[in-house]
């Protein structure tokens, strides 16, 4: 389809990894290679957002943010997108409705850490999106039981595939989600950001 948007082939099943990315650290390539590998996912894309509407201060520039994304994830089935700022979007409800209309025989599946699924009830239109796309959600340190307990895994627990059937979830029509437990890394952006200058900072 072109830059800034990635070729995908008709029945593909394409992981979208939504971030602010500031910046791109070893943990986000970790859930993205466990993700390739358990939902049945023939690519991933992350979408390095312009800015995260839910926090007040903003983001390092989007030109560097893209860059240390190349950086830290390089793999022949993951493609680092801008997409979000080309199209104009703010919120992940309405990315994916034009993701939808622009690849309308692809498969996306949004991916998410368990940090995230514990307050997806706060994010715009949430439930439009958990009823029009497959959620994979993966497991971060400390964050197991607060997103088992969140609003939005109680009220569609019925759709919640076992991790063991992971695999099916990219096929699975929406809703559906998929929380798996992985070996996780224990780092994070603010934690890089606390250090200094991260465009300094290696890996």
């Amino acid at each position: 389809m072109g830059y800034p948007f990635p070729y995908a082939a008709p029945g593909q099943v394409i992981g979208l990894l939504g971030g602010s990315f500031d910046p791109a650290h070893g943990g986000h390539a970790h859930i993205t290679r466990e993700a390739l590998k358990r939902f049945g996912l023939d690519s991933v894309w992350w979408l390095v957002s312009p800015g995260n509407p839910l926090k007040a201060r903003g983001p390092a520039p989007l030109d560097q943010r893209m860059e240390r994304a190349r950086a830290v994830m390089q793999h022949p089935r993951v493609e680092i997108t801008e997409i979000e700022a080309h199209l104009g979007t703010r919120y992940t409800a309405q990315t994916l409705a034009v993701l939808r209309a622009r690849y309308p025989r692809v498969r996306f599946v949004w991916l998410m850490g368990a940090d995230n699924l514990a307050q997806l009830h706060l994010w715009q239109d949430w439930q439009q999106i958990v009823d029009t796309v497959p959620i994979g959600v993966l497991a971060r340190p400390g964050q197991r039981i607060s997103a088992r307990m969140s609003r939005a895994a109680t009220l569609y627990a019925p759709y919640r595939i076992a991790g063991r059937y992971s695999q099916l979830l990219g096929r699975a029509a929406a809703p559906a989600w998929c929380f798996v437990n992985v070996p996780m890394m224990d780092v994070s952006s603010s934690a890089i950001r606390a250090m200094g200058d991260w465009s300094t900072q290696s890996g």
